[in-house]
């Protein structure tokens, strides 16, 4: 059995992936990095209070086989530019350094559809720029999960992404042949997706867009 480590527990995905962790019979420890207690309490669960800004404090804890890394933020949440940068590339790029270094096999992100880093939008820049990083890094496997417009309850209201919820809820039934990979998709559907293709055993670089996780996670 496995030990998966996992990044950005707390978020919209990140928490409905950790509770399927959790109760997963292929893995038999789960151990998160986080930036404060996050109350939870579980037999496999190991927590590590760390400080994401001082990487030699943790750098010997990034210890498994599969990385789960879900953590994200928004520019207006973030801030910046370069706080967000430092969220959404900066952390994935360190801790995929120590999983290389302490031979973790497995990396699994969250991106978002259409990443590229030779795009214009901030947002999709990164997230691209991530992925470009990933794909030169040696593990056993990558694994790139690119969901649409993610809907569910998050701990912060994000009111454009609601808004753009609703439109494209009420709009689903037009999102056919190539453009079904656009229609939104709920959080807990690409955490199980997601914890479904750690168990495929890939190897290389992998990408998969919203509507194959769609049809993954259901």
């Amino acid at each position: 059995m496995k030990t998966a480590l996992i990044i950005g527990s707390t978020g919209l995905i990140g928490s409905q992936l950790l509770n399927f962790l959790l109760d997963s019979n292929d893995y038999l420890k789960v151990i998160t990095f986080v930036k404060r207690d996050s109350g939870i309490k579980h037999p496999k669960l190991t927590q590590h209070i760390i400080d994401f800004d001082n990487p030699e404090t943790y750098k010997e804890l990034v210890v498994g086989d599969d990385f789960f890394c879900t953590i994200g933020t928004t520019i207006k949440k973030a801030g910046s530019k370069k706080a967000f940068k430092k969220v959404d590339f900066e952390y994935p790029r360190q801790f995929a350094a120590f999983a290389l270094q302490n031979r973790v096999k497995q990396f699994l992100i969250i991106s978002s559809l259409n990443a590229d880093s030779k795009s214009q939008n901030s947002y999709l820049k990164t997230k691209g720029e991530i992925q470009d990083f990933l794909k030169d890094c040696n593990f056993e496997s990558v694994v790139v999960l690119q969901p649409s417009l993610l809907l569910g309850n998050r701990t912060e209201f994000r009111l454009g992404e609601k808004v753009g919820a609703f439109f494209m809820k009420t709009l689903s039934f037009l999102f056919l042949g190539n453009l079904k990979k656009y229609k939104p998709i709920e959080g807990k559907t690409v955490a199980k997706a997601l914890l479904k293709i750690a168990q495929i055993n890939n190897t290389g670089f992998k990408i998969y867009e919203s509507d194959a996780i769609q049809e993954i996670g259901n």
